[in-house]
């Protein structure tokens, strides 16, 4: 999958891909030439991120070969147990949980599953939970509490899935339960948007002591499709929504809404899964470790509540008069 603002590439790929079959041929004087325009590549490759748009980001956040949740749990963990179900209704495979361990850290690991194969999105509805993975991450987030150990989730997801039986099986009491529950958690919380942060589909396992986003993730009230469809009855100009929502990890730093951005490989998170999964882990570690400095239950519920209690501000200058 290539993007449309990576197009000024395409000639150095070119010459690079040219120049590695002719080396593969066993012509060993192209190998100085190709060195060059690797260097070269990877130089403009890092210029070119350096400066893209919310849009831009957008279409990284959404790229399929980003880790998945199951991904991490398998290949960052040194140890993970799945957990199934919601006690009610069923499992549901857009929620994927489990206790985990790094090295003697051990942690409740909760995320949203995209997928990696076309069928195993199809299953997982692309991330999209439904009100039993909710209620799936909630009980788990209750077991890790109740054997003191912290929770860890992992964010990716255009959203709660809209489907009727989901509806009907109360998504938005599942989001809201979640939100109360998470909000008074005697455990410590580490959320990590690693793609997309998508609406309520997104907060009802992300209501953390520390919020954390991978560089090229996006958190978001809602899509920017979804956003231009509302405030100009045009979808494309979803790149314009985008930036006014300020949905970047560096937009949301700077406004206070997340804590922490975790960097990416040069090229984004599927260029270098393994990369990618190393920075998390790390992040994971040097986090849980410092919420772990508070051992009081009471007073890590009151730094949650006062952390979320803060965000946001009235600009009296912005203000509109009622009459």
């Amino acid at each position: 999958m290539d993007f449309e603002f990576e197009k000024p590439l395409q000639p150095l790929r070119d010459q690079i891909a040219a120049l590695q079959s002719k080396h593969a041929k066993g012509d060993a004087a192209a190998d100085a030439e190709l060195t060059e325009l690797q260097r070269r590549l990877e130089a403009e490759t890092a210029k070119l991120y350096a400066n893209l748009t919310a849009w831009d980001i957008v279409q990284i956040a959404r790229h399929p070969g980003r880790p998945t949740c199951r991904q991490y749990a398998e290949k960052m963990c040194d140890e993970f147990i799945e957990l199934h179900g919601d006690r009610v209704f069923g499992d549901d495979p857009a929620i994927l949980g489990g206790l985990a361990r790094i090295g003697n850290t051990r942690f409740m690991l909760i995320g949203h599953q995209k997928g990696a194969t076309t069928e195993e999105r199809m299953a997982c509805r692309f991330g999209m939970a439904n009100p039993e993975g909710y209620r799936k991450a909630i009980r788990l987030m209750h077991v890790a509490e109740k054997w003191g150990i912290p929770v860890v989730t992992l964010v990716d997801t255009a959203g709660a899935y809209p489907g009727l039986d989901a509806e009907a099986r109360g998504q938005a009491e599942a989001i809201g339960r979640n939100l109360l529950e998470m909000a008074g958690l005697r455990t410590p919380i580490l959320a990590i948007v690693t793609g997309e942060g998508g609406s309520g589909g997104a907060i009802g396992i992300a209501v953390g002591d520390r919020v954390l986003m991978l560089e090229f993730a996006t958190y978001s009230v809602i899509s920017p499709e979804g956003c231009a469809s509302i405030l100009w009855r045009d979808g494309a100009k979803a790149p314009d929504a985008a930036k006014a929502l300020h949905i970047t990890s560096h937009d949301l730093a700077r406004l206070k809404v997340i804590d922490g951005i975790i960097p990416e490989p040069t090229g984004g998170a599927h260029t270098d899964a393994e990369k990618t999964i190393a920075n998390v882990r790390s992040a994971i570690l040097e986090n849980l470790k410092k919420l772990s400095a508070v051992t009081n239950g009471d007073r890590l519920v009151e730094n949650r509540y006062r952390k979320f209690a803060a965000m946001g501000h009235f600009d009296k200058r912005h203000a509109v008069p009622i009459d």
